[in-house]
């Protein structure tokens, strides 16, 4: 095993030489089923061409009278009626396409005929033109919390806390940033306006001049024994910190000091301990106060003091009060700081922070030079915020609010415009992406106009608004030309971690890692062997619990303490199967890592389904069972030979989000696979299906494995046809238990992870179906990569006719032997990405049916 150093971080890599070629092959890759040319001429070949092959491979179980699962293929009045029923056809494309459907020992069709079928269901049902493709409709899309407040942060430099401040984002499609579910509700429009105001009164000075201040950091107040940590103590001993301030002029001036009071919790314990803080200034004492444990809350002391010019000392010292306490805590104070403010003359009033990025010249005197230069600063930050150019009217009516602020409300100059400002983040302009057509575009489905462009770039790579460099490019009508060079220059950008973390955290569900409930104990005693002795005592312990204390003699209350001391020994000896804060966020940037390293390298997107090598710290490298890995830093791991990790199947993040808080969940498992890999998902289950609980009861007195108990639950007739499906590949993952660790048995016995899946491969553990994956379905991955990652991009579902979108991406995947730039390139190239339908073509085009069209639920209970 090679453990690579923790500073070997991830650089942008080879993607940018490869990025190039993929786009430039686009012009070589021929649509996936058929050529273009092709197109027109198969439409029409129904009767001739394609029933014939129906009736031979699909009739014997949904035609001729027969319908199973209520599907028939038979029954359309006529061809036409045919060609609208898209959804039908979608889903006999995706069941064709994933070898599902005709079923594994059916007799199968040849490539010729799938290749009729599939070309006649894009070009004749969902009556798909390669050489004008629909790129879709558009749903004007709201700013979401993690864009808004990317946004705010570029525009103004404030981090504003939008988790707290704004309600969740809806999901739709398995992402947060779908147009169609981002509504604009009143308390979300009341949000927005608080925030506006808070985030304007932040960031912009409302004033010309502010007392001067300065802050002497918590950190630079260290003991003068040089023992001790810098702006940190102890209430158990005496200490004191201190730190020097310098003043440029004599004067009067307000010291400010912040200090937090912390504590860490230990097992439900008090501590009584109490500590005097004393703030003294050049010796002399400016503040002091008792605590006791405080919760981390913040404290602020104040106090005037004149100064000479010339270096001050500041002192923070702690006494212990209570020295004879038990200490169980570690309650402390932080110091955050001192501010000195001052001094107080006006005379040496300087210009607030920022005031320059704000208000680059001097505010003229006169009314009309005031006007103009109110006009000219707010032109450029509406520009800024809404993403394009303003027009003269939008202008005026900022400026003319600025001055109705600074002159009837008696403000200054700089708070009018800030008033303005605050409209400008009010604007629907800026909490929605809008969007334009090239103004000289005939065409059916015109290309969207460059500041359009720049802003789908922006926020599919980085969360946020453009950047100038973008913004001058479409101004300059040359984004469109040189966009080659922007994604290697935006994916080399720290920006473009916002890619990894948002997209991969719901395309994986790696970011539900943070709150997934995994009762840790509990999956432990699950796997460990069964234990006749604790069962025993725990039935005498309910037992001796069920008596009124005075009813206990003396040998039975000796004997319930030993129970309970027994019971606090087990649980501390499986408190290390806890997924602690630390252990989850290392899972989390596991998946996040690998992904990032396959795309920023551009590496064969197949090693994401295995590899030889992880991303991994001490903690989650322990929690693996991996040696040799040292620090908290995450680094690149080779994985030691035959190890069944590798890839992100077999990650703790996919392994704990996908299993229930007590016990692994195969269903889940299943279905994760199904949705996010491979593009298949099943249909909802139907309603009052029992749980996999109930179903194993029926096995007896002996506790069934996990196998045993699904088989079970198999035997009823309206599960059986989904979980044929979902079941082996989840059983395949058994040998890893609920917070993802390698076991090899679990209560009832030994695990058996061997299967055949419903496309007829036979598999012994997830090893054998990583590589039946790889070599079997691999475009079968491709494909649902792809509608994952054009979903994002769009921020909208994908429909029928977007199908031809997805196979010419899937083509110069190929055609790139898997490498990560063709993907990254072919959504950006795609006609979806780079067109629109104009107003009138959107409201005429039909509603065709969903690609994945499957809203089951994908975190409920297990219904196996």
């Amino acid at each position: 095993m090679t453990v690579h150093s923790p500073r070997n971080r991830l650089e942008p890599g080879p993607f940018a030489g490869r990025l190039v070629a993929a786009m430039v092959a686009a012009v070589l890759v021929v649509p996936t089923g058929a050529r273009a040319a092709d197109a027109p001429a198969r439409a029409s070949s129904f009767a001739e061409e394609v029933e014939p092959v129906l009736e031979q491979y699909c009739y014997g179980c949904h035609g001729l009278g027969v319908k199973k699962g209520g599907v028939t293929l038979d029954e359309f009045a006529d061809e036409d009626a045919a060609r609208r029923d898209t959804k039908l056809w979608l889903a006999v494309l995706k069941n064709l396409r994933s070898g599902i459907m005709p079923p594994a020992g059916k007799p199968q069709p040849s490539a010729e005929d799938r290749r009729l079928l599939e070309t006649w269901i894009k070009y004749g049902a969902f009556g798909i033109d390669p050489n004008d493709p629909d790129p879709g409709r558009v749903t004007v899309r709201r700013l979401n919390r993690v864009e808004y407040r990317n946004t705010i942060r570029d525009l103004l430099g404030v981090d504003y806390d939008t988790t707290n401040e704004f309600p969740p984002d809806d999901s739709g499609h398995g992402f947060d940033n779908i147009g169609d579910v981002l509504t604009l509700s009143p308390l979300l429009l009341e949000k927005y306006l608080a925030a506006a105001s808070a985030i304007v009164s932040k960031a912009v000075p409302t004033v010309s001049k502010v007392v001067p201040e300065r802050v002497v950091p918590g950190s630079s107040f260290r003991p003068s024994d040089g023992k001790g940590k810098a702006g940190a103590l102890s209430y158990y001993e005496p200490a004191t910190l201190s730190a020097t301030a310098e003043v440029p002029h004599d004067g009067t001036y307000r010291l400010i000091l912040d200090v937090t009071a912390n504590e860490r919790y230990v097992d439900g314990q008090s501590d009584s301990n109490k500590a005097r803080l004393l703030f003294r200034a050049d010796g002399e004492e400016v503040a002091r106060r008792e605590f006791v444990r405080q919760d981390g809350k913040p404290f602020r002391f104040e106090s005037d003091r004149d100064w000479n010019a010339g270096p001050h000392t500041l002192e923070v010292e702690v006494e212990p009060l209570t020295p004879g306490e038990k200490q169980v805590r570690s309650l402390s104070f932080r110091i955050q700081g001192v501010t000195v403010r001052g001094p107080s003359d006006e005379k040496y009033w300087s210009r607030p922070t920022h005031y320059e990025r704000y208000f680059p010249g001097e505010v003229p005197e006169g009314l009309a030079g005031r006007r103009l230069y109110a006009r000219e600063l707010l032109g450029k930050f509406a520009a800024k915020a809404f993403r394009r150019p303003v027009d003269d009217a939008t202008k005026d009516r900022l400026a003319a609010l600025a001055e109705a602020g600074w002159s009837a409300d008696g403000l200054t100059f700089e708070a009018g415009v800030a008033r303005a400002m605050t409209a400008v983040l009010t604007s629907p302009r800026f909490l929605f992406r809008e969007e334009g057509v090239d103004p000289i575009s005939s065409e059916r489905f015109p290309f969207v106009d460059e500041y359009s462009l720049a802003s789908r770039l922006s926020y599919f790579l980085w969360s946020t608004m453009p950047d100038d460099e973008l913004i001058r490019l479409a101004g300059e009508h040359r984004l469109r030309a040189g966009l080659d060079a922007q994604v290697r220059r935006m994916l080399a950008d720290p920006r473009s971690s916002e890619f990894f973390r948002h997209f991969v955290g719901q395309w994986l569900q790696s970011r539900d890692i943070e709150t997934v409930l995994i009762n840790g104990p509990a999956v432990a005693a699950r796997d460990a062997a069964p234990d006749p002795e604790a069962d025993r005592r725990r039935a005498r312990f309910r037992a001796l619990i069920s008596k009124a204390p005075e009813e206990l003699t003396a040998a039975e209350k000796k004997e319930l303490q030993e129970i309970r001391s027994g019971f606090g020994r087990f649980f501390r000896r499986f408190r290390e199967f806890e997924l602690s804060r630390e252990l989850r966020i290392a899972m989390r940037r596991e998946t996040e890592m690998l992904v990032e390293h396959v795309v920023r390298n551009d590496r064969n997107l197949l090693e994401l389904l295995d590899c030889d090598y992880t991303f991994l710290n001490e903690r989650l490298a322990k929690h693996y069972g991996i040696d040799g890995v040292v620090g908290d830093e995450m680094r690149r791991v080779d994985l030691p030979k035959g190890s069944p990790r590798g890839g992100v199947l077999t990650q703790g993040t996919i392994l704990a989000v996908t299993s229930n808080p007590d016990r692994t969940s195969p269903v889940k498992r299943g279905l994760f696979l199904l949705d996010n890999i491979l593009g298949s998902p099943p249909a909802p289950p139907p309603p009052n299906i029992p749980a996999l609980e109930e179903s194993a009861r029926k096995k007896g007195g002996k506790l069934p494995t996990m196998r045993e108990a699904m088989a079970l639950h198999r035997k009823q007739p309206m599960c059986a046809s989904c979980h044929s499906r979902m079941d082996p590949l989840g059983l395949a993952l058994e040998n890893f238990n609920a917070l993802g660790k390698w076991r090899e048995t679990e209560q009832a016995g030994p695990i058996d992870a061997s299967g055949t899946l419903i496309t007829g491969e036979d598999f012994r553990d997830i090893r054998d179906v990583k590589r039946v994956l790889i070599e079997r379905h691999r475009r079968e991955f491709y494909r649902c990569l792809t509608e994952k990652l054009l979903t994002y991009a769009l921020g909208r579902g994908l429909e029928s006719y977007d199908v031809e979108a997805v196979d010419v991406i899937v083509g110069r995947i190929e055609a790139a032997d898997g490498r990560a730039s063709a993907l990254i390139a072919g959504i950006i190239e795609s006609a979806p990405f780079q067109r629109r339908r104009r107003a009138s073509t959107q409201a005429e085009a039909p509603g065709p049916a969903a690609v994945g069209a499957s809203e089951s639920p994908r975190k409920g209970a297990d219904h196996d």
